[in-house]
């Protein structure tokens, strides 16, 4: 059974998966790498999620406040040997919930177009394309969404 720990970017299990994260799409992303990199810095997360299963961490994710009505989904993160058995999901939720407690709208992020596993994630989970924001604007390899978190917690 999976259980969630909310957390924070101090975390050591959070380090250690974000640090498999990075390995992963430093191969993905190639040449472009620095340039998403450079947003994802996880120094001062305030709210982090991880999964375990048993003792082992399985899975992570974390938010950030963009503005005072929204969150911005960060460092989402499975290992590939864990991948199909909705992991991903039950944290992007734990991260929807915990968004809705703290009184944020919506929640936001962006994925590259070279990770169609998270664009399958997003989409079953009720995001929808909006157009890129911030410093993914005129980025053409990203793709951005959001969620609107309206009665989450009734």
């Amino acid at each position: 059974m999976i259980k969630i720990k909310r957390t924070d970017s101090a975390d050591p299990d959070f380090i250690e998966l974000v640090r498999h994260l990075d390995s992963e799409l430093k191969i993905r992303d190639g040449e472009d790498h620095a340039f998403y990199a450079q947003f994802n810095k996880i120094e001062n997360l305030k709210y982090a999620v991880i999964a375990y299963d048993s003792n082992e961490a399985v899975g992570c994710g974390a938010v950030k406040e963009f503005d005072s009505d929204t969150m911005e989904i960060k460092r989402m993160f499975v290992p590939l040997k864990r991948r199909g058995a909705g992991i991903a999901s039950i944290i992007l939720n734990e991260l929807e919930k915990w968004s809705a407690e703290l009184n944020f709208k919506r929640c936001i992020l962006e994925t590259g177009e070279k990770q169609p596993e998270a664009i399958r994630l997003y989409t079953k989970n009720n995001y929808r394309i909006i157009a890129n924001y911030g410093q993914y604007k005129n980025i053409t390899n990203s793709l951005c969404f959001e969620k609107k978190l309206n009665g989450l917690l009734r």
